[in-house]
């Protein structure tokens, strides 16, 4: 039987041999890690000279322990990388304050409060020096890399490009979606890859690893690694729970406390950079942003729970929580939700109506059910995506889930600028 590294071994030759341009997306974090010292070894024992592109893409706010890392695994192997070490400004979430909802990092209007100097090796790519033609002003980084792999395929003139990401499936159940989902368009029909663009194609070689196969991989090896890490084991954090990955965004916001214990001097510097930071530190593990189960208050339904929540917001933040509730709902009213015959058995037959028809959404085995009202709870069934609930709608508010990922939507240009706007006007009120 195959070991998972060897597994993983097959799936690069297959990738190498389909691709004239293959680049990792490298986060410095320990799959990313692990992935690039794999690449490095298959291409040297293989004879390849043509180099890889590696792609990092900072966040601004990372330890210092993941720069130096990173700057190491380029420069000792610098003759195999071709290094994109790109420091451009890029809109991200910030699920920490819900007065500025985003945050830019490497943003120019705020230079003198950077969480670290800008890198200044040559091949760092910043806004002075870029050559990105499809580089817009309040880009998010989900635009942005989408559009460097078809950027990357025009720049070396090849028709396709696999991108490389240190994804593993037992991570979280979004990445085990990503992984495994029967119905997105596949490479040749591999598994362990998405098509994301015209022409680029991300892969997952280490997609079936546990956390606990990177460690071995390491320790056998005797590969370098990020030492974060190090200090993330002297803390006591569990070996699942330890990630390296910029510090705001509605997922990563459980591990911000940690900066403050790891690296005090980044912290202090992230106290000034971006509003809410101390209070994601303080709560970020407790009810106070839902990261423990929220008990509904005494007098209220989840409904009116809901609306009291809205009613406490800023204006302009209400507006889109609002605006993002209304398209959920319309959406779901429209379309049904794919219930197997054992879930629809646990929903009151007065609530529902089958229309017996099945869905084609994932194996198409489901029938859909519409709701005649919106459900104040679903006991048991609230955590699947394909429901709504007035409670799934307050925990997103509680989640300070500005963007509403946990409903399927994504950040938008016109949020962001409306956002920069309303928190400039409030600036010179000051």
């Amino acid at each position: 039987m195959k070991t998972v590294y060897e597994w993983t071994l097959e799936r690069i030759d297959f990738i190498f041999s389909e691709f004239d341009e293959v680049y990792l997306s490298f986060s410095g974090g320990k799959d990313s890690g692990a992935l690039l010292n794999i690449l490095l070894d298959y291409m040297r024992s293989h004879g390849i000279k043509k180099k890889l592109s590696v792609v990092y893409i900072d966040v601004e706010a990372s330890y210092s322990y993941t720069n130096t890392y990173i700057e190491s695994m380029i420069l000792n192997n610098i003759d195999l990388i071709r290094p994109y070490w790109i420091c451009i400004p890029l809109v991200t979430d910030n699920a920490v304050s819900m007065y500025e909802p985003f945050w830019i990092w490497w943003d120019t209007t705020k230079e003198d409060l950077w969480v670290r100097p800008m890198p200044k090796h040559p091949f760092v790519i910043n806004i002075n020096n870029h050559h990105f033609d499809f580089y817009q002003d309040n880009m998010t980084f989900e635009e942005f890399v989408v559009e460097f792999g078809n950027w990357l395929a025009s720049e070396h003139q090849v028709e396709k490009v696999a991108c490389l990401l240190g994804l593993r499936s037992n991570e979280s159940f979004n990445r085990y979606t990503a992984t495994h989902r029967t119905d997105k368009q596949m490479y040749k029909d591999k598994i362990y890859s998405t098509q994301v663009s015209e022409k680029t194609y991300n892969f997952y070689p280490i997609f079936d690893w546990k956390t606990e196969d990177i460690w071995v991989y390491n320790g056998r090896f005797n590969k370098p690694y990020n030492a974060v890490y190090d200090l993330y084991y002297k803390a006591g954090i569990p070996l699942a729970k330890m990630r390296v990955c910029e510090p705001f965004g509605h997922e990563q916001k459980a591990g911000l406390n940690l900066y403050k214990i790891l690296e005090p001097n980044t912290w202090t510097r992230l106290l000034d950079r971006v509003s809410g930071a101390n209070f994601g530190n303080i709560y970020c593990n407790t009810k106070a942003i839902g990261a423990r189960n929220i008990d509904l208050p005494p007098g209220h339904t989840w409904k009116s729970y809901c609306k009291f929540l809205l009613k406490t917001l800023p204006k302009e933040t209400r507006n889109i929580y609002v605006a993002r509730f209304i398209k959920f709902i319309r959406y779901w009213n429209r379309v049904g939700s794919p219930v197997t015959d054992e879930d629809i058995s646990e929903l009151d037959p007065d609530m529902v109506v089958n229309t017996y028809s099945y869905s084609n959404r994932g194996k198409g085995d489901k029938y859909v059910i519409k709701f005649k009202s919106i459900p104040d709870v679903l006991p048991g069934l609230d955590n699947r995506t394909d429901f709504l609930s007035w409670r799934r709608l307050c925990m997103t508010i509680i989640k300070n889930d500005i963007l509403c990922s946990s409903l399927s939507f994504s950040i938008t240009k016109r949020q962001i600028i409306r956002q920069q706007a309303l928190i400039e006007k409030y600036k010179q009120l000051l």
